[in-house]
C-alpha cells in the first residue's frame, strides 16, 4: 500500500536490505514489546508490529509461541504446510500463523509483496477462535480488501513511538479492532453484512420458528445453523434471542409498556416464560431492568421507527414451537 511505503520510507529506523546472493531489495521496519502482567489481563496484548515490502525473504520453516496476522496488500507468494503442500497467496490476503503450528511462507522472489504483521497473544484468543475470527485450520484467507486491516496495523505502528505511555493499552485494544477488521474484510463475507442475518433480524419478533426462517431461505434447519454459525458464531436460535431481548430492553427502558406487552411485542405470548428467559440472558429481571435503565422520553419518541417485521402493538404473536 503506497501510504505504508511512504511511512516506512520516511522512518529513520527502517532498513533497506539486499537479499543475500541477489540484487533484489526489500524494506523492513519492526517493533517488539514486552507487556507486563497487568496488561496481559486485558485479554489480548500486542507483542510486535512490522511493515515490509519488496523481495522479502521467505520465513521458516519455524514454530512460534504467539499468534501472528500477516496481511498482504499487494503481490503474491506461497504458504507451505509441514507435509509439503503449497497454497498460493494472492493479495489481498491474510496469512494466519498459529502457536505451535509449523509454517513456511514467502513472496514470489521476482515480484515481492507488501506485508504488515501483528504479533499478539492472550486468553481472549480462545474466544475469538471459537467465534471464527481466528482460523487455525485455514492459514491462508483471501480478503476482499486489505485497507481496513492495514489501517489498524498502521495505527499500531504509530503507537509504537518511543515513550508512548499508552503503548500496551493502545496496541492491545487495536488487536481487538484488527480481528474485527480482518473478519469484515474476508472475501467470503458480504461487506455490508450477511443477507440471512439481515432477514433474521428483520423478522426476529414475528414469532417465526427456526424452521420457518430456514424454509424462507430455501434451507433445511441444519443448513441455516451452519450458515448462521459461520458468520455470527452462534446458532440461529441464539441469534434470534439476542435480537428479541435487545429490542425488549429498548422498550423497557424507553416506554411505559407492561412487561406482558413488551413480551408480546418481541414475539413471546407467555410473559412468565419471557421473564425467565430475560432474567437468565440479561442477568436481571425485566422489572428491575426498567427501574435501573428507564429513561423519561416523550410518548411518541419512536413513532415511525417501527422495526421491519415487528408486529403492531396489540397484534397477537404465536409462540414458536421450536423457536427461542
Amino acid at each position: 500500500m503506497d501510504k505504508d511505503r511512504q511511512y516506512l520510507d520516511g522512518r529513520a529506523d527502517s532498513k533497506e536490505r539486499a537479499v543475500p546472493g541477489g540484487p533484489p531489495i526489500f524494506h523492513t521496519w519492526m517493533r517488539f514489546f514486552t507487556p507486563g502482567a497487568v496488561h496481559r489481563r486485558l485479554g489480548l496484548v500486542c507483542w510486535g508490529v512490522g511493515l515490509q515490502y519488496g523481495a522479502v525473504p521467505a520465513v521458516g520453516p519455524r514454530l512460534l509461541e504467539h499468534h501472528v496476522a500477516v496481511v498482504i496488500s499487494s503481490g503474491r507468494g506461497w504458504y507451505r504446510t509441514p507435509d509439503g503442500r503449497s497454497t498460493a497467496v494472492v493479495a489481498p490476503a491474510l496469512v494466519w500463523l498459529t502457536p505451535g503450528v509449523p509454517h513456511h511462507y514467502g513472496p514470489d522472489p521476482d515480484s515481492g509483496w507488501d506485508e504488515g504483521f501483528v504479533t499478539f497473544t492472550g486468553p481472549d484468543t480462545a474466544t475469538y477462535t471459537e467465534l471464527g475470527y481466528i482460523e487455525p485450520e485455514r492459514p491462508v484467507v483471501p480478503l476482499a480488501d486489505a485497507t481496513g486491516p492495514r489501517d489498524v496495523i498502521a495505527r499500531i505502528a504509530r503507537a509504537a513511538r518511543q515513550g508512548n505511555p499508552l503503548l500496551e493499552v493502545e496496541t492491545g485494544a487495536a488487536v481487538h479492532e484488527l480481528l474485527v477488521a480482518l473478519r469484515r474484510a474476508r472475501a467470503d463475507l458480504a461487506p455490508d453484512g450477511d443477507p440471512v442475518l439481515h432477514a433474521l433480524a428483520r423478522d426476529a419478533c414475528t414469532g417465526m420458528t427456526v424452521a420457518d426462517h430456514a424454509a424462507r431461505h430455501g434451507m433445511t434447519p441444519a443448513e441455516l445453523r451452519t450458515a448462521v454459525r459461520r458468520v455470527a458464531g452462534c446458532s440461529p436460535k441464539d441469534y434470534l434471542i439476542g435480537v428479541r431481548l435487545g429490542r425488549a430492553q429498548e422498550l423497557l427502558a424507553t416506554t411505559g409498556l407492561s412487561v406482558a406487552a413488551v413480551a408480546r411485542r418481541v414475539g413471546y405470548d407467555d410473559p412468565a416464560y419471557f421473564s425467565r428467559l430475560f432474567t437468565r440472558r440479561v442477568g436481571t429481571a425485566p422489572v428491575r431492568f426498567r427501574a435501573q435503565q428507564g429513561r423519561a422520553v416523550p410518548d411518541d419518541w419512536n413513532d415511525g421507527l417501527q422495526e421491519p417485521g415487528e408486529p403492531e402493538p396489540g397484534q397477537p404473536v404465536a409462540e414458536p414451537a421450536d423457536g427461542p
